[in-house]
């Protein structure tokens, strides 16, 4: 099979070559600003809301990768068009973008003597992946898990919540109590303040009856594209999305509990610190987003993700 290409500091290259230094900023540090996205039918969904995106969390942390929109939709373009004819049809791929600060000012020759760490070039890269879709086929079905942790989200002290970073030490922490507490389960963030804010990789809502669809308040999560898309199909249906703090209480009485993240898009959560949510099985409300979002992308969601689980 063909290798796939990516994209790295203004170079196109066979995948197995788009390579960072160990000095790079990005490895050192962890400053790396990052955004995910998939394709539906070969073709990248929501780009410009993720490039805006992209340009929010570097400004917050003062990189310019030198790339205007135009430049980054162009190289996504040409590199999902080429990769893309390399799978089997019905397939899609996941495009990641990230940018770093570059190298430390302190790496070996060439840079030595060390240069002021401004006249650094910035790393730039954009590489696809085979979706993973045997990491969620049967949650469609069966629902995940999720559970707290001693493991709290990261302060808005620390950087704004609105920032997508690969700086996720915690959520490595954060997945491995909730996993040790109830295996297979994911971990649901909690403040300093023991209000929920997301789960690791993903927006969460509940949804009650008597309130609609809830989440928590956009000023205190990652503005998920995922997140913006589900309130849109919502209102069609029509169901209400409203804002509010939520505490574990509210997942553990909710009617439904629901995530939204780029890749699956929606998945229902059907225990809750290892009691069932509602009655312990995808709801009503789930079942229905769903379909909406399989018409708005023209692919039945779960049924790709259940054919290519297993990839020959």
């Amino acid at each position: 099979m063909p290798e796939p290409i990516a994209y790295i500091n203004r170079r196109i290259v066979p995948a197995s070559q788009a390579v960072v230094s160990v000095h790079d900023q990005g490895f050192l540090l962890g400053v790396t600003v990052a955004e995910q996205l998939r394709t539906f039918g070969g073709k990248l969904f929501r780009l410009s809301e993720h490039l805006n995106r992209l340009d929010r969390s570097l400004a917050i942390v003062g990189v310019d990768p030198g790339h205007s929109h135009a430049d980054f939709a162009r190289i996504a373009d040409e590199i999902v068009s080429h990769n893309h004819k390399l799978l089997a049809e019905g397939d899609d791929l996941g495009l990641t973008i990230f940018v770093t600060p570059g190298l430390s000012s302190f790496a070996p020759a060439p840079l030595s003597p060390p240069l002021p760490i401004t006249t650094l070039a910035p790393t730039v890269c954009l590489h696809t992946r085979l979706l993973p879709f045997h990491q969620w086929a049967n949650k469609y079905r069966d629902g995940e898990s999720l559970a707290t942790t001693e493991v709290e989200q990261v302060s808005t002290r620390s950087w704004p919540a609105e920032l997508k970073c690969r700086s996720r030490v915690h959520y490595y922490l954060a997945d491995r109590q909730a996993a040790a507490r109830f295996p297979g389960a994911r971990a649901l963030l909690l403040d300093e303040d023991g209000l929920a804010t997301e789960a690791t990789s993903a927006n969460v809502l509940v949804y009650r009856r008597s309130e609609g669809l809830v989440t928590p308040p956009r000023s205190r999560i990652l503005p998920g594209i995922s997140l913006a898309v589900l309130t849109e199909l919502a209102t069609t249906l029509p169901i209400t999305v409203t804002e509010r703090n939520l505490r574990p209480a509210d997942f553990a009485s909710a009617d439904e509990v629901l995530l939204c993240s780029t890749s699956p898009c929606i998945l229902p959560v059907t225990q809750f610190d290892g009691q069932p949510v509602g009655n312990g099985k995808p709801g009503e409300v789930y079942s229905q987003l769903l379909a909406k979002w399989s018409e708005l992308v023209q692919v039945k969601i779960a049924a790709q993700a259940a054919h290519f689980a297993v990839r020959s």
